[in-house]
């Protein structure tokens, strides 16, 4: 025990071991970030594509569903090799960026059919009642059903913010310097005790981010039932 510990404090004391732990921390919230952004954009999109009425969107539904289908049926690790070197197995094309992308559209499914029971968990009667006022269909969802929608799925949509953290452990697999590739890199070379010890580390970084996301979550929702309990 006393020898784990040992190379724990090595670990934190020697700068070429920080700079490498930081560097594969910092792109991998990049990756993270920015995939679960666009990940919700575009999974808005589909799920108000998927929830619209009009007759118009029925070939937009149809695709969408394929899409979700197949996002959601394959392995994310399969859909990663395939934009690295099938649909951008481009030379000198931005790893990074296909890594994002690659992240993105695969939580942009899961997060459509998230915001699409979030709208669907709101009462019809309370459109009805809106439309009957005079409103516009898109004040309607702006003012009524969006914010209703949003309450009801925040604590869904946290979970796949820390599941798109988690799951980027796997951009190692394709050569990124990620945090998962920082500690093998350390570790490679030494025996098992001092292997450990940087996957150790990787593994508290992680959990750090997953509870400061989860306190925000929990944070948010006591908010939102303070404001329901004033109204």
């Amino acid at each position: 025990m006393e020898n784990f510990f040992d190379k724990i404090v090595e670990l934190f004391t020697t700068p070429e071991y920080i700079d490498s732990l930081l560097h594969g921390f910092l792109l991998t919230i990049e990756i993270a970030f920015f995939a679960v952004l666009i990940g919700f954009l575009l999974g808005l999109i589909i799920a108000l594509v998927e929830t619209g009425k009009s007759k118009w969107f029925a070939p937009l539904r149809f695709i969408c569903r394929v899409y979700v289908t197949i996002i959601r049926g394959t392995p994310m690790a399969l859909q990663l090799f395939i934009m690295f070197f099938v649909i951008f197995a481009i030379r000198d094309f931005p790893q990074i960026v296909t890594a994002i992308l690659a992240f993105a559209f695969n939580s942009a499914a899961y997060c459509s059919e998230i915001i699409r029971g979030g709208i669907l968990s709101v009462d019809a009667g309370q459109t009805e009642a809106g439309l009957a006022l005079g409103l516009s269909p898109l004040t309607v969802f702006h003012k009524i059903v969006f914010p209703q929608a949003i309450k009801n799925i925040i604590p869904s949509l946290g979970n796949e913010v820390i599941t798109v953290i988690k799951e980027t452990a796997i951009v190692s697999m394709v050569g990124m310097y990620d945090l998962n590739m920082a500690a093998k890199d350390i570790g490679s070379g030494q025996n098992m005790a001092s292997y450990v010890v940087p996957m150790f580390v990787a593994a508290l970084f992680y959990l750090a981010v997953v509870y400061l996301i989860t306190f925000v979550i929990k944070r948010v929702e006591k908010h939102m039932r303070r404001s329901d309990a004033r109204a």
